[in-house]
């Protein structure tokens, strides 16, 4: 899927489930995260404005996330890892 935003210059922003949760646990900072969306392999649309980023980086993971295109802000809710590429 051709995704709606360029990750070079929008704000990335995350909840506090997501930085607690997954960022702690896998070890990632917002380079991280920036250069995991940028390389998915797979994006599937889940809503109006939601989005599932799926990628691999130290494992298999999904990132969803809400992209607001008026203010060019890409939201991660939460994520999940595991599984096997498809």
């Amino acid at each position: 899927m051709e995704v709606p935003w360029q990750i070079e210059i929008v704000k990335i922003e995350i909840s506090k489930h997501f930085a607690l949760k997954y960022m702690r646990a896998w070890g990632w900072d917002f380079l991280n995260l920036r250069d995991a969306i940028r390389d998915a392999y797979k994006v599937e649309k889940a809503g109006k404005e939601k989005y599932e980023v799926y990628v691999q980086k130290k494992g298999y993971k999904k990132i969803i996330v809400v992209y607001y295109n008026y203010d060019k802000v890409i939201f991660c809710i939460t994520g999940s890892e595991g599984g096997k590429r498809k």
